[in-house]
């Protein structure tokens, strides 16, 4: 169970996680439970409570049927490594069969990484299902209580669906009312989603007792997501507008930009759960669980040395073409056509002179330099690298401090993975996130306005121009304040400004700046690969028919350039119409056989 910062006792949440009362046919949406409870175990408040703590417990991709590294809710693998954020890293051999297929688009629809990430999804549909089942029977929960514990289902349904349709594109749609569980995967299941969002913002109130509960502002949010892949723009521009104007986190705080960047990739209790915090999933070290409620799904993710964080194990590495990315021209703008070639490679001599220009100090808050300090480990030293093919960036948003270790990272005694577990909360959706998502809608919608979009990404590129929020050398870092003491010598030559006013006007330009702004701050968080996905094409259902070749175009350049980086690029190629979408996996095509017939069709190209 992952701590929610919810307030139930303790028994009774495992005994409602290790089963539920219904029962199944074929799949793992309906798998017999192990210990099956009668409803009038948890057909009550706090029964109903404990499954909705059960549903909430999988946003971080590990448990149920599936997860782990592989179904880890930061999609770092699906949607970074894959997209060319970072490197699959570590040694060849590590991984080689089924992780680093996924990142060189080698895989077949038997891949696990692919098959646990689609199983935990819908483990957590199944248990947002329980919910709306149990509700009926908890005669002692009043009409309002009912009407938000439905929402808050519906709000994680919707979730989990929307992270199954943007990754596999068709998915068979499962709801409480379902008897049949053998389900094509022919409908279109955008609707369904929308209309769960819809209830759950009308349902749910917009603070909640306990801080990783979602409110109607983040169903309000993903609500405006979807319509973002769907390309209805119209329709997603007057929710942008009442959440910048209205929207607050669970506490009731209005949402706002933190002034000091690192403070969103911080374990501190203090910080997590910030204004900026739209939703996120909560984790939890050294609390009697064992290394179990961290951040499990990212705990290869760190530099691989004894003298290091984490200590293990060298997986997602940052790329080269995503630091190259951070240059920044004399003005303090970003270089979105040249910033591969012009310069030489940021912090990497391996192809010839090293970058010496201007730079965007959220480089050095995304990933580990050499040179550069890393929080209070002084400068990565060369042994945090696996293996020479890996480059010369580690990853950072996901690490914690040095004089965090123990405390905000596990210390279970005999846990191999101990150092590797942390309190870091996985940001699912960030206010920078939003505003951005909001900047593309102003220029892409009919009632748009570029200088509401301008303004936009003013307020996240000031934030990353604040001198406060910078890395400097010979300076001391604070956990308190998450970052360092300021001085006369930052780490690099940080130059960053605002967009002329008027740039938006031009709509080409205003939307490869919004793009590339999205690349930039949302670096190593596991998006690229769904952003590029909804870009691709002017359709609102289906990429692989009609693609316009941009996804493809990037990835591949991202390859071509990084092979000689990386030798585990080799052969790697995104095909067109077939790798807009991952595999349906084969188990459950084979699963969903019935009377001489597969009800679950793959995707296109498989």
């Amino acid at each position: 169970m992952k701590k929610l910062n919810l307030k139930l006792s303790l028994p009774l949440v495992v005994v409602i996680l290790v089963s539920t009362f219904y029962a199944c046919k074929k799949n793992f949406l309906t798998q017999v439970p192990i210990g099956k409870l009668s409803p009038a175990v948890v057909g009550n408040a706090a029964g109903v409570n404990g499954l909705l703590i059960g549903a909430y417990s999988l946003l971080d991709g590990v448990g149920g049927n599936g997860g782990g590294i592989d179904g880890a809710a930061s999609n770092w693998l699906f949607g970074g490594v894959a997209a060319g954020d970072a490197y699959k890293g570590s040694q060849p051999s590590d991984g080689g069969a089924d992780a680093l297929p996924v990142g060189n688009y080698t895989y077949d629809t038997g891949n696990p990484y692919i098959t646990s990430r689609y199983d935990v999804l819908f483990a957590g549909i199944s248990r947002a299902n329980d919910v709306l089942r149990t509700i009926p029977l908890a005669k002692d929960m009043s009409a309002t209580a009912a009407a938000e514990a439905a929402g808050e289902a519906k709000f994680l349904r919707a979730f989990y669906y929307l992270e199954l349709r943007k990754q596999y594109g068709h998915v068979p749609y499962i709801d409480e009312t379902v008897t049949d569980f053998n389900q094509p995967n022919t409908a279109e299941i955008w609707p369904k989603i929308e209309a769960d969002f819809t209830a759950s913002m009308n349902a749910m109130p917009g603070t909640q007792p306990n801080k990783g509960r979602a409110n109607k502002y983040a169903a309000e949010a993903y609500l405006a997501k979807t319509y973002m892949f769907e390309h209805k723009f119209d329709a997603a521009l007057p929710l942008f507008h009442d959440l910048i104007t209205n929207g607050t986190n669970a506490q009731g705080q209005k949402y706002a930009l933190n002034p000091i960047f690192q403070t969103n990739f911080s374990p501190e209790p203090s910080q997590k759960n910030s204004p900026e915090s739209v939703f996120a999933a909560q984790t939890s070290v050294n609390d009697g669980a064992g290394d179990n409620n961290g951040n499990k799904g990212d705990e290869l993710n760190f530099p691989y040395a004894a003298n290091s964080p984490g200590s293990c194990c060298g997986w997602d590495g940052p790329s080269q073409w995503l630091g190259n990315s951070y240059k920044t021209d004399a003005n303090g703008l970003p270089m979105p056509s040249t910033f591969n070639t012009v310069g030489g490679d940021v912090s990497n001599p391996k192809r010839g002179a090293v970058y010496t220009g201007n730079i965007d100090p959220r480089i050095d808050i995304t990933m580990g330099r050499p040179n550069v300090p890393y929080l209070d480990w002084g400068a990565p030293q060369p042994n945090w690298i696996r293996d020479p093919t890996d480059g010369v960036f580690s990853p950072r948003k996901n690490v914690y401090s040095k004089s965090e270790k123990g405390t905000l990272s596990d210390a279970t005694p005999g846990a191999w993975d101990n150092v590797e577990a942390v309190a870091n909360n996985v940001n699912l959706m960030r206010y920078a996130d939003l505003l951005l998502m909001a900047a593309e809608c102003e220029i892409e919608a009919a009632a748009g306005s570029s200088v509401t979009a301008e303004a936009d990404v003013a307020l996240v590129r000031t934030r990353a121009a604040n001198p406060a929020g910078w890395v400097y050398l010979n300076s001391a870092y604070s956990t308190a304040t998450s970052s360092y003491t300021i001085n006369a010598t930052p780490a690099d030559k940080y130059v960053v400004a605002n967009y002329p006013a008027g740039s938006f006007s031009v709509k080409s330009f205003a939307r490869t700046a919004i793009r590339f702004e999205r690349k930039l701050e949302l670096g190593m968080e596991g998006m690229r690969w769904y952003d590029l996905q909804r870009w691709d094409g002017a359709s609102v259902t289906d990429p692989i028919t009609t693609s316009d070749g941009s996804m493809a175009a990037e990835i591949n350049a991202f390859f071509a350039s990084d092979v000689s980086i990386n030798s585990q690029l080799q052969g790697a190629h995104f095909t067109p119409h077939k790798n807009e979408y991952y595999a349906i996996p084969q188990q459950e095509i084979d699963r969903s056989r019935s009377q001489g017939k597969e009800q679950l069709i793959q995707n296109a190209g498989y």
